[in-house]
Order: C-alpha cells, then structure tokens, then sequence
C-alpha cells in the first residue's frame, strides 16, 4: 500500500507565498515522475508542475516564473514553492506520484487527498 501525504496549504493574500510538500509512504521500491495538480471550482484539473526522478521540471504556462518544483529522492517527498500568488492561484492542489511498489513489476499512479490555497485579493 503507497500512500501520499499532503501538506502546507492554506490562505495567503494575492502576492504572497506557500510551499506545499507531499510525501509518499508505504511499500515502494522506486518513484519516478512526481507532480502537482490543481482543480478550481468548476474547472477541469490540470497539471501545475512536474519533476521527474533525474530533477527535470516542467511547467504550466501560468506559473512559470512564480512557482517552483523540487524533490527529495531520500524522503520521496516532493514540493512546490509558490511565490507572486494570484486569486487565480485559488485551487485545491493535489500531488501526483507515479511508484513502482515492492515485489511489483507494474507502476501505479497514486493520487493524495488534496489541500486547500485560496488566495485573496
């Protein structure tokens, strides 16, 4: 069982910053790819950033040069450093890992619960 671990979400006036971190636990052999997505309120979710197991990084248009994505491969955690916040920043953010268990050949998608930035004007 893998799980992920969010936290550091909350509220922040527009201009302000947050670093979320998101931590993965359980029987895992291996993490590859690990990133950040975002769903606001009656919108689709899409992907905010992502950084893949050799530190590579890729970006939404709207965050480049605010955000930033970082990991720690001895932790699995991952974390997004959110800086120049926006009201349309205001999103639930949800981690995303993609894990190779223990005693498995396969890779899974694992999703965490999902925490809360509103960002005020």
């Amino acid at each position: 069982q893998v799980q992920l671990v969010e936290s550091g979400g909350g509220l922040v006036q527009a201009g302000g910053s947050l670093r979320l971190s998101c931590a993965a636990s359980g029987s895992i052999f291996r993490v590859n790819g690990m990133g950040w997505y975002r769903r606001a309120p009656g919108q689709r979710r899409e992907l905010v950033a992502f950084i893949t197991s050799n530190g590579s990084t890729n970006f939404a248009d709207s965050v480049k040069g605010r955000f930033t994505i970082s990991r720690d491969n001895a932790k699995n955690t991952v974390y997004l450093q959110m800086s120049s916040l926006k009201p349309e920043d205001t999103a639930v953010y949800y981690c995303n890992a993609e894990v190779m268990p223990i005693a498995s050949a396969v890779r899974y998608n694992y999703w965490g619960q999902g925490t809360q930035v509103t960002v005020s004007s």
